[in-house]
């Protein structure tokens, strides 16, 4: 393989048209321009320091923001999960309620795992009821509230009919 044909350059150096000119040689347009092509190229490799602080600050806004909706989420979720256990122990203390027509039941409490319950009992009181004074069933009201170790209170509220006591 011959090698490619030499030319003379200016003041007499001899320049390749493969090959750079030595640093002490003018160059040629063409080897300027491959010069600065490969200069542009290495120069937009990299970023710049405020690219990446922008960039860090982007990353740290969404992040901040991701924080915020977990931890909300989290609180929602205690708080349906106290609010559940509330309602459970409301429907276990209206569950047990004894099925006697004791008035003994008014005012009676306890507490469950932590939670306070009352009961309060009085008579039905309602607007158009027609109470037959020959029935053997008497409508009763039901009040049962129950106090969460957070201080929440969830109660009801409802009807029972007990048997009339028997006149001797």
């Amino acid at each position: 393989m011959r090698p490619p044909a030499a030319r003379a350059g200016r003041e007499g150096t001899v320049m390749t048209s493969r090959r750079m000119p030595d640093i002490g040689a003018p160059w040629s347009i063409r080897a300027v321009l491959r010069f600065r092509r490969r200069a542009r190229r290495t120069a937009s490799a990299g970023f710049t320091l405020i690219e990446l602080v922008v960039a860090l600050a982007v990353v740290a806004v969404a992040l901040t923001a991701i924080g915020a909706v977990a931890a909300t989420s989290a609180r929602g979720t205690l708080s349906l999960e106290q609010h559940l256990a509330l309602v459970q122990t409301t429907r276990i203390v209206a569950a047990t309620l004894p099925r006697t027509s004791d008035a003994s039941l008014d005012g009676l409490s306890g507490d469950i795992l932590g939670f306070r319950w009352r009961i309060s009992l009085a008579p039905f009181v309602g607007s158009g009821i027609y109470h037959p004074p020959d029935s053997q069933w008497i409508p009763q009201t039901v009040v049962v509230r129950v106090r969460s170790p957070s201080g929440a209170i969830h109660g009801f509220e409802t009807v029972r009919l007990v048997h009339r006591p028997q006149s001797r």
